[in-house]
């Protein structure tokens, strides 16, 4: 089995924490997950692969508290990526509601169509066949792929390489943005059989939603705290420049929701006196309006009117 490289101390005089093994962390994630995973609708077996896709689409950097209620009706409205393909783009923006990042819901309704025109409606199985999708990445291919068909894959969120990153490396925080090296790790940390690969990427993901977790982490109910770099290290600090939430109120981004919302809320074409009743400061809701008609999320029509895309 693959070694994990030696993580770094907290001081030179002390002796180096030696890196667990793969094989030592997989029983324990794995039996922590068959007791503690959370009953979600796109794990259940009726969920399917457009149910994974929906949901790795909606939950990128989107709690699943929110999700859920939006994930359900989007589900029931559109069971299939045909029945969503056959709809226009802009009925995609409006079932989005206030998930935030609303361009995903245009790539998702991309990737439906393109589902639809490419594999008689069915989300293919092949991983280079989802990466060529629409809006697809190597994480949500990976993700779909594993969830989904039961392969193995590398599956890398957020969560994940916080795990990674403090178990096998002794780092409190991973980079910023995915680097070759954790690419390495997690393909070192790879169960060899399919479908325990399968689960150990939704094991290790769980961990870091629930006990692993950016901000006081729960080392008590860890199941891997006694193979845990980082913990026996001594729980050394992050040495670069501290993590800052982001911020939203009186950003771009709430002008632009407080503008979409309007419009979703419309099944008619909006006029500009409307739009311009949600955001005193005319250059910010200008520039925010400008913004969305350049992302495709909202048609200008004649005569200062607005409307939700409908190609």
């Amino acid at each position: 089995m693959t070694s994990i490289d030696t993580p770094p101390t907290s001081s030179a005089a002390e002796a180096p924490v030696a890196p667990a093994l793969p094989s030592e962390l997989h029983g324990p994630v794995l039996a922590w997950f068959d007791r503690h995973a959370r009953d979600l609708p796109w794990r259940r077996p009726e969920a399917g692969a457009w149910g994974v896709m929906v949901s790795e689409f909606m939950l990128q950097q989107t709690p699943v508290v929110r999700v859920l209620p939006v994930y359900e009706q989007w589900l029931a409205r559109w069971p299939r990526p045909a029945d969503l393909a056959a709809e226009a783009p802009g009925e995609a923006v409006r079932a989005w509601g206030r998930l935030g990042y609303p361009r995903r819901a245009l790539r998702l309704h991309a990737a439906a169509v393109a589902i639809t025109e490419r594999h008689h409606g069915d989300v293919p199985a092949d991983h280079g066949q989802l990466l060529a999708l629409p809006g697809i990445g190597e994480y949500t291919a990976a993700a779909v792929a594993s969830f989904a068909y039961g392969q193995r894959h590398a599956v890398l969120d957020t969560n994940v390489r916080r795990v990674f990153a403090r178990a096998a490396t002794g780092v409190q925080y991973p980079p910023n943005a995915t680097t070759a090296a954790e690419r390495r790790l997690a393909r070192a940390l790879l169960p060899e059989d399919e479908g325990t690969a399968s689960r150990w990427a939704a094991a290790s993901m769980e961990l870091g939603a629930l006990v692993c977790t950016a901000k006081n982490e729960d080392c008590g109910r860890c199941p891997i705290a006694d193979r845990c770099a980082w913990r026996l290290s001594g729980k050394p600090a992050h040495d670069g420049p501290p993590r800052r939430g982001q911020t939203y109120a009186g950003t771009d981004r709430q002008v632009r929701g407080r503008l979409l919302a309007v419009l979703r809320e419309s099944a008619d074409p909006v006029a500009q006196a409307a739009l311009d009743a949600v955001w005193d400061e005319p250059v910010q809701r200008a520039r925010a309006l400008d913004g969305l008609v350049a992302d495709g999320l909202v048609e200008p029509l004649d005569g200062g009117r607005y409307r939700l895309p409908l190609s």
